[in-house]
């Protein structure tokens, strides 16, 4: 396997074996070296566009999503307060089973008086 390496116009191959140096002069094969990673930089750009188009689209879809639930909640809390007052106004169990009592002496009361 070899390791290669660019530097000034010098084309240096390094082999894994030693790591025995061999140089070649050109410029050829940096041109087409350079334009294959721009082709390839290209690709990457591409598909961080296409990454960042759909987080912008989930990223709305959710803000929709959060104004309907925060609509429903709000929805949700005006009944309960509805609800709540209502049961305030309500005579509750404990109260309801004194009046029965009261009302029942009274019946008893009014009975005996008319006889």
């Amino acid at each position: 396997m070899a390791v290669k390496r660019r530097f000034d116009g010098k084309s240096e191959t390094y082999t894994m074996k030693g790591m025995k140096k061999a140089s070649k002069k050109g410029e050829n094969g940096t041109g087409v070296l350079l334009e294959h990673i721009d082709s390839k930089l290209d690709v990457v750009v591409e598909g961080q566009h296409s990454l960042q188009n759909q987080i912008s689209s989930n990223h709305e879809e959710f803000r929709e999503f959060r104004r309907e639930v925060d609509y429903k909640f709000e929805t949700v809390f005006d009944e309960l307060r509805i609800i709540r007052n209502d049961l305030k106004e309500k005579v509750g169990r404990d109260e309801f089973m004194a009046l029965e009592k009261r009302l029942v002496q009274l019946e008893k009361k009014s009975s005996h008086s008319l006889k």
